[in-house]
C-alpha cells in the first residue's frame, strides 16, 4: 500500500493505492495543527498504516511560518561592515505609485544581528582572516544571553570559499548547544549576496518549526503502527526522505503546489499531451505552471512574502484566487477578491462553520454552478441560503441583482487568474495558445473553459479526481537534489572547466543519495546560468548528459543564444562574448510505478437539468456524473460534469468527452 497527504489551506487531500484499489479522500484541514488533519484524513480513509509502505507528505507548514512570522527566535550572523544588507535589500521599487511603500520587512530583526571580523575576496582568497577571539568574547555571549533557538550565518563571498563559515559554525555547535545553526554554503552556493542572505535566514528561520513537524507527524504515525518510508515533496518537484528534509527546510516552502504539478503532468501524459499550461485552483490561492514536452520549467529563484529564495524550484506563478478567497470592496469603491481567504476555518458562508463574508465559492453556489447537493459527491453539505445573505451586503451596495453580484466576482478572479497565466506564458515567450490547459484542484475545473477563452486555448485536459492530483503527485514524485555553484568563466572554459565542475556536482549529489539510502540508478541533469558579458540576469540554459564529455564552446553558444532569443527576441548572432555565472546538476531516484488515477466505473446517475445563472440571464444547464460519464460519449455546453472531488463547467461553444485515461477532453468549436 501506498499513501500520499497533501496538507492545503482549505482541504487535506489523500489518494491511496490499495492492490487494484484506489482511494481518495478529503477532509477539512487544521491549520493549527496540520498533522491532525493528515492524521484525520487516514483514519477517514480507513487506512492500516501497519500496511503503509510508502507515505508522501505536502504541507504549507514552512509556508505559514514565513508569512505569519511564526519561525524560530533568530539571530543573523554576516560579515562585519555588511550589518544592513537584509535591509537595504534591493535598489527597487515594487509598486512605484505607491506614496507609503515600504521594502518587504526580513524575517530578521536589525537588532538580532551580528558581525564578524573577517573577508574573504569574490576569487575565494581571504583578505581578513577570521577573528575567533572576538567571535567567542563579543558575539557568542550575546547569542546565549539571548536565548536564540537558530543562528543563520552568511558571511561575503562564502560561496567562494566556505571555510570562515564552516568555522564559525563549529564554534557555535560547540558553545550553543541545542541552537539550530544554519550555513549560507549548505543553502545557496551562489552569488548575490542579498538574495543568498535572505535565503539562508528564512532556511534558518523555519528549520525548527519543519524539525518540530515533521518529527511530531512521524511520532504520530509510528504511534499508530507506520513502519514504511515516510517523505516530504519540496518545491523543486521531487519528494526527500523526512530525516533528508529536517536539514534542508527551505525545499519545503511550496511542496503541495509543485506535487500538483507533477502529479497533472502524469495524468496528461496519458493522453499524449506533454505541452501544458498547468493551473492548480485550490481554496485559499491559485498556482499556474508552464509544462514543455512534459517537463516543468524550472527557476532559480522565487519569492515570498516579498523575500527572494534562492534555490530551484519549479516556475509556479501564485496569485491569491481561490474558492475561499473573499470578495471585497477596497477604499476607492473598486470591487476585489483575496488575497485574504476563508480558509478551512471558519470557511466559506456556504459550508455553515461561521464564515459570513462572501467567497467564490458561495459565487458559484449562487449562480447554480455548484449543487449543494451534489458538492463532494454529496458528501459535504452547504447553504445556497448562508451563500445568498453573504452576498446581500454587496449586492445592496452595487445596485445589483445577487445573481450578478456573484457572477462579476468570479469573472474579476477569473481575470487575476489570466494574467497569472500570462506570467508564465507569454512574459516568457511562450504563446498560451500553443498549449493545452491542465486545470486541478477543487474549483480549477470550473473555471477552466473562460480562462481558455480569454488566452486563445482552443483544448482543456481535466484529469479524474482533479481535486486531489496534488495528493496523487506525491505518490509518484521522483527522489530529486540539486547542487547549483557559482563559477564566473568565459564560454571558452565551458567545455573543459565547466565540464569538470559538472562532474564535481554530480558525485556529491551521487554520495547524497547513498547517505540518504536510495541506490537506486540516478538520472542528471545539466544546466548553465549564462549571459552576454555586461547583462546583470541569467538565462538557464540545459544540456542532455551525452553532451557532458563532449561540450563545445560552438554548441554552448548555439544554446544559450536559441534559449535568450525564446525569451527576449533578440540575441542570436549578437557577436557578443558570452560568459558562464552558474553551473546546476540535478538527481534523481525513480519512485516506484503505481497505478495511474482513473475515475472508475458507475452506470448510474441519469441526466438532469437545473438552472445556470451566466451572461445576465438564468438558463438549462444539464447535469451528469463524472463516473458515469461513458468514454467517447461527446458532450455538449452547456453542461456541468459533477465528480467525487471537483466539478467541470462545459460552456455554449464547448465540447467535452471521456478519453480511454479517463481525462475529460474538452475542445472549442
Amino acid at each position: 500500500m501506498r499513501a500520499g497527504v497533501e496538507v492545503g489551506g482549505t482541504f487535506t487531500d489523500l489518494v491511496a493505492f490499495d492492490g487494484d484499489r484506489i482511494i481518495v479522500t478529503k477532509v477539512p484541514s487544521t491549520p493549527r495543527s496540520p498533522d491532525i488533519g493528515a492524521c484525520n484524513a487516514l483514519k477517514t480513509a480507513g487506512l492500516d498504516l501497519r500496511r503503509i509502505e510508502d507515505l508522501g507528505h505536502g504541507s504549507t507548514v514552512a509556508t505559514n511560518a514565513v508569512l505569519e512570522r511564526k519561525g524560530a527566535r533568530l539571530a543573523f550572523l554576516t560579515t562585519k561592515g555588511f550589518r544592513d544588507i537584509l535591509l537595504l535589500q534591493r535598489h527597487d521599487r515594487r509598486s512605484i505609485y505607491d506614496l507609503f511603500y515600504v521594502k518587504p520587512q526580513p524575517v530578521v530583526r536589525r537588532r538580532d544581528t551580528f558581525e564578524v571580523v573577517e573577508r574573504v575576496l569574490a576569487d575565494g582568497s581571504i583578505a581578513t582572516p577570521l577573528d575567533e577571539r572576538d567571535l567567542l568574547l563579543t558575539v557568542v555571549p550575546r547569542l546565549r544571553s539571548e536565548r536564540y533557538e537558530a543562528v543563520a550565518i552568511c558571511l561575503l563571498n562564502s560561496y567562494a570559499n566556505p571555510a570562515h563559515e564552516h568555522r564559525v559554525a563549529e564554534l557555535l555547535a560547540a558553545h550553543l548547544p541545542g541552537v539550530f545553526v544554519t550555513c549560507s554554503n549548505d543553502v545557496s552556493r551562489v552569488f548575490r549576496e542579498y538574495e543568498r542572505a535572505s535565503t539562508t535566514t528564512l532556511s534558518a528561520f523555519v528549520q525548527p518549526v519543519i524539525d518540530q513537524y515533521l518529527m511530531q507527524f512521524a511520532d504520530r504515525l509510528k504511534q499508530d503502527g507506520f513502519r514504511g518510508r515516510f517523505s516530504v515533496m519540496q518545491s523543486n518537484g521531487g519528494r526527500l526522505p523526512a530525516e533528508a528534509m529536517r536539514r534542508s527546510a527551505i525545499t519545503a516552502l511550496f511542496s503541495g503546489p509543485a506535487a500538483g504539478v507533477v502529479g497533472a503532468i502524469r495524468q496528461a501524459g496519458r493522453s499524449g499531451y506533454g505541452n501544458l499550461i498547468t493551473f492548480d485552483m485550490g481554496g485559499t490561492s491559485t498556482d499556474v505552471c508552464l509544462v514543455e514536452d512534459g517537463r516543468p520549467t524550472i527557476a532559480n529563484e522565487t519569492e515570498i512574502d516579498g523575500l527572494p529564495i534562492q534555490t530551484p524550484v519549479l516556475d509556479i506563478v501564485t496569485v491569491g484566487g481561490g474558492g475561499g478567497s473573499i470578495v471585497w470592496v477596497d477604499d476607492g469603491g473598486m470591487l476585489r477578491v483575496g488575497p485574504r481567504s476563508a480558509g478551512a476555518d471558519p470557511g466559506p458562508a456556504c459550508y455553515e462553520r461561521g464564515g459570513t463574508e462572501p467567497t467564490i465559492t458561495d459565487a458559484q453556489v449562487i449562480v447554480g454552478a455548484v449543487r449543494p447537493e451534489a458538492f463532494l459527491g454529496g458528501k459535504m453539505k452547504i447553504s445556497l441560503e448562508a451563500a445568498r445573505s453573504a452576498f446581500a451586503a454587496l449586492a445592496g451596495k452595487f445596485s445589483m441583482p445577487i445573481e450578478a453580484m456573484a457572477e462579476s466576482a468570479i469573472k474579476l478572479v477569473n481575470a487575476n487568474i489570466v494574467r497569472a497565466i500570462q506570467l508564465v506564458s507569454t512574459e516568457r515567450g511562450r504563446d498560451p495558445r500553443d498549449y493545452v490547459l491542465l486545470p486541478f484542484g477543487g474549483a480549477g475545473p470550473l473555471h477552466s473553459a473562460a480562462i481558455a477563452a480569454e488566452l486563445g486555448a482552443r483544448t482543456i485536459v481535466v484529469p479524474p479526481n482533479p481535486g486531489v492530483i496534488s495528493a496523487y503527485g506525491l505518490l509518484i514524485a521522483d527522489f530529486t537534489r540539486y547542487a547549483t555553484v557559482t563559477r564566473k568563466m568565459p564560454l571558452e572554459d565551458g567545455p573543459t572547466a565547466g565540464a569538470a565542475i559538472f562532474r564535481k556536482l554530480q558525485a556529491e549529489l551521487t554520495e547524497d543519495f547513498v547517505a540518504m539510502n536510495l541506490r537506486g540508478p540516478l538520472a542528471y541533469t545539466y544546466t548553465a546560468e549564462m549571459r552576454f558579458v555586461g547583462q546583470a540576469f541569467e538565462v538557464s540554459v540545459d544540456f542532455v548528459p551525452e553532451e557532458i564529455e563532449r561540450l563545445t564552446a560552438k554548441r554552448m553558444l548555439d544554446a544559450f543564444e536559441a534559449a535568450h532569443y525564446r525569451v527576449f527576441f533578440h540575441g542570436i548572432g549578437a557577436n557578443r562574448k558570452v560568459e558562464i555565472v552558474s553551473l546546476r546538476v540535478g538527481a534523481s531516484s525513480p519512485a516506484p510505478d503505481i497505478k495511474p488515477l482513473t475515475l472508475g466505473r458507475n452506470g448510474g446517475g441519469a441526466q438532469t437539468v437545473h438552472p445556470l445563472y451566466e451572461s445576465g440571464k438564468w438558463i438549462d444547464c444539464r447535469h451528469h456524473s463524472a463516473e458515469a460519464l461513458p468514454v467517447g460519449e461527446t458532450l455538449s455546453g452547456p453542461t456541468i460534469v459533477s465528480g467525487a472531488t471537483a466539478t467541470t463547467y462545459v460552456p455554449v461553444g464547448w465540447w467535452a468527452s471521456r478519453d480511454v485515461a479517463d481525462n475529460i477532453v474538452m475542445r472549442r468549436t
